[in-house]
Parts: C-alpha cells; structure tokens; sequence
C-alpha cells in the first residue's frame, strides 16, 4: 500500500536555511509527527530548494533572467517562451517563477538539482539513520495536454525509472519498451497533498521502498530525452520557419 502525507509546520524558508535540517527539526517537533522509515521518500518542492540555495533576484529581471536561462527557443507565442534551459528541460519561461515568493522578487531553479538531491538525501540519511530518498519536484505544461503537473527536476537514492523491458505483461507477452518514470508519477502524486498554495512544501511516500537505494543512483537529469532524439523538438510554427528557410537556402 502506498501513502502520502505532506509534512505541516515547515517555515518559510530563506538564502542559507538547510532544507534537511528543517525537515527533520518539524518531524521531530510536530504534535501529529509521524516518523520516518526505511524507504521513505521525500518530495520536495524545488521553490524551498532554491529559496535555500540564495536563487531569488528581484522581479524587474524577469525577461533578463529567462534569456540567461535559455539554451534553446523550442517555440513562442506573444511573450510566452517555451525553452531548454540549462539543466535540459523544455519549459515556459525556463522555470523563472514568481509564485509563492516575496513580493518583487522571483525564483530561479537550483543550479543542479540533482546535486542538491544527493546533499539533502545525504544529510537526511545520517540524520536520520535511515535510508530514505528525496526527488525535487517542479511543475511543467505537457505537449498535446492542459493543465499542468509536478515532475522530478531532480532525484537522490531512487531509481527514477523502472526499466521493464524484457519482462513479460499479465498476458505473456514481452515488453520492448516500457520504462515507467517513476520518479515523475510519484512527484506528480506528491504535489496532490503539498498542493500550489497550501504552503506543504515537503510530501512522504511510504510504500516505495523497493525503488530507494544508493545516493549514486542516476538522477533525474537521466529523465531528460536528449534534444537529437526528439520528435518534437520545435513548435510547429518554428518547425515551418526553420525548413521553409533550409528549402530557400538549397534553392
């Protein structure tokens, strides 16, 4: 059975916090604690993570901050940019939010999530003297698909993807291409309990032990589909552009 609890009471988080340290003092203090165990694994909003990491600049930048961000323009539309930012991940505005931060000011991603995955696991661990495992969690858009959902940006001692080729399913039949992205379908079931507003930046999920193990575990950088072997690596009105310029350079 698998269940997910958010982690109430964390403060509000500023440049220099130890985001393991605050986790840990709110369990250890909490009149409704429930202690951790064995397997656990912790979602945690990348926001508290950059709050933490000192990833705040004032809001005048925005536009400034997305460009800096940007390796690549997948596509636009009026003033909304859908990019690969530095860390490989296509999203609206590289990631450069303004939500759940103090006025006048926005958040930029951490620098290496996963990196900071393994630090926070890490210290968790030896706090702890558990063998636990952390995802970072950001929300993106998906092509073909509204709304929006929580995925891992970044992942410490659990295996982000359950490699099920070669296996059989319930009929016998050999699957060539599955490969779950766990990570991300437990981030996006975290943020149903942490929520946008609630003010939950931390979720548990116990009953998915079988997916912790070591810190050097491949991240969630390993999620990311390099851009050469993408489909869809334009919008289409980009595509067009782009060939319509190669057919008029090779005439």
């Amino acid at each position: 059975m698998i269940q997910i609890w958010a982690i109430e009471g964390i403060p509000e988080v500023v440049s220099g916090d130890d985001v393991s340290t605050l986790i840990v003092g709110q369990v250890s203090t909490s009149s409704t604690r429930r202690e951790f165990e064995d397997g656990d694994i912790l979602a945690i909003t990348s926001k508290i993570v950059s709050k933490a990491e000192g990833r705040t600049i004032l809001a005048a930048d925005r536009e400034d901050a997305i460009t800096a961000e940007t390796v690549r323009l997948v596509a636009q539309r009026g003033h909304t940019r859908i990019v690969e930012n530095t860390l490989g991940l296509v999203m609206a505005a590289a990631g450069v939010d303004s939500s759940n931060t103090p006025e006048g000011t926005i958040l930029l991603l951490p620098v290496d999530p996963d990196a900071s995955a393994r630090a926070i696991c890490a210290s968790l661990r030896e706090a702890t003297g558990l063998t636990l495992g952390v995802i970072i969690t950001d929300t993106l858009g998906r092509p073909w698909r509204n709304g929006q959902m929580d995925v891992a940006i970044g992942a410490a001692g659990v295996r982000v993807l359950d490699d099920l080729r070669g296996t059989t399913d319930a009929g016998g039949r050999v699957l060539d291409v599955t490969v779950p992205a766990v990570a991300d379908e437990l981030a996006s079931a975290a943020d149903l309990v942490k929520g946008k507003s609630a003010g939950l930046p931390v979720a548990v999920i116990r009953g998915m032990g079988h997916l912790v193990g070591d810190l050097d575990l491949p991240g969630a950088r390993s999620i990311v589909r390099a851009s050469e072997e993408d489909m869809f690596r334009l919008g289409s009105k980009e595509a067009f552009d782009e060939g319509y310029r190669a057919g008029i350079a090779s005439s």
